[in-house]
């Protein structure tokens, strides 16, 4: 009894000068010293859209085995909704990976974006459709919010198609990734330095070799195989998704070797 009086006056002393709380559990705890090495748990933004309308893409989000963080509506004006607390983990990229960092849900956060994807034409071929301008007026600002306080790096603001490239097309070739790299959020390849490649590359097409390690060191996980599979191709296509939309049929040449390099080696 003695002992815990004297815990409780001690515990007393240290919430009168503001050291002190406690755990969400009600544990007492000394907040006086913080740490120097640390940073935020979040590495990577995850960017997604859902192929639903709005109240369907809610109920899948909080009632099915996946989840984001925030859901952007396609209403007028959007609406951006919290579905998950940014220190918890949603699920939302599935077992993903970039640069060495794998399953992905363990550090990131999730945007859905609420979006029709594509529709079939009557050849059977997709045709993916636009974003509305104010949705992306309204997930810009979140965007940057996110990546400010996390610290998130540039590089690692990504779609659910470049870190899960087997199965998933996700934002899409409309999504406006340019936009985003106008607005100083992501990185885009110079085009001077592209031109250049480009006519290196046209005279002299790498093989599919050189493309999976362009691949790979970009971020990608792509089998150093050597040959044109269908792992090889979704991720060339993925990439040309982002970084050159009018064409990604996933086939090498010379222009998204042009592009992958310039990504990939300093000027």
């Amino acid at each position: 009894m003695r002992q815990l009086f004297a815990g409780l006056i001690a515990f007393g002393a240290l919430w009168l000068s503001g050291c002190a709380t406690t755990t969400p559990g009600g544990v007492p705890i000394d907040t006086r010293y913080s740490a120097q090495g640390q940073d935020s748990r979040v590495l990577f933004l995850i960017l997604h859209y859902t192929v639903a309308d709005t109240p369907q893409s809610i109920k899948i989000l909080t009632t099915e085995e996946v989840s984001s963080h925030y859901l952007l509506s396609d209403d007028t004006p959007p609406v951006i909704y919290r579905l998950v607390d940014e220190d918890r983990r949603a699920w939302h990229s599935g077992p993903s990976f970039w640069r060495g960092h794998g399953m992905l849900n363990a550090n990131s956060v999730g945007i859905e974006i609420v979006h029709p994807g594509f529709r079939a034409r009557p050849d059977g071929s997709r045709e993916y459709l636009p974003f509305p301008k104010a949705q992306i007026d309204a997930l810009i600002p979140l965007v940057k919010d996110i990546v400010k306080r996390h610290a998130i790096r540039p590089e690692r603001i990504l779609g659910h198609a470049e870190v899960l490239p087997q199965y998933k097309e996700d934002p899409g070739p409309t999504f406006p990734w340019q936009r985003l790299a106008d607005e100083g959020i992501v990185p885009w390849p110079d085009a001077r330095r592209v031109a250049a490649q480009r006519a290196l590359y046209a005279a002299a097409l790498p093989d599919v070799a050189w493309f999976q390690e362009a691949m790979g060191k970009h971020g990608y996980f792509v089998p150093k195989s050597g040959v044109l599979d269908e792992t090889t191709q979704r991720v060339i296509s993925s990439f040309q998704m982002r970084y050159r939309p009018a064409n990604y049929d996933g086939r090498p040449d010379a222009e998204t070797a042009a592009l992958v390099h310039v990504l990939t080696t300093p000027p």
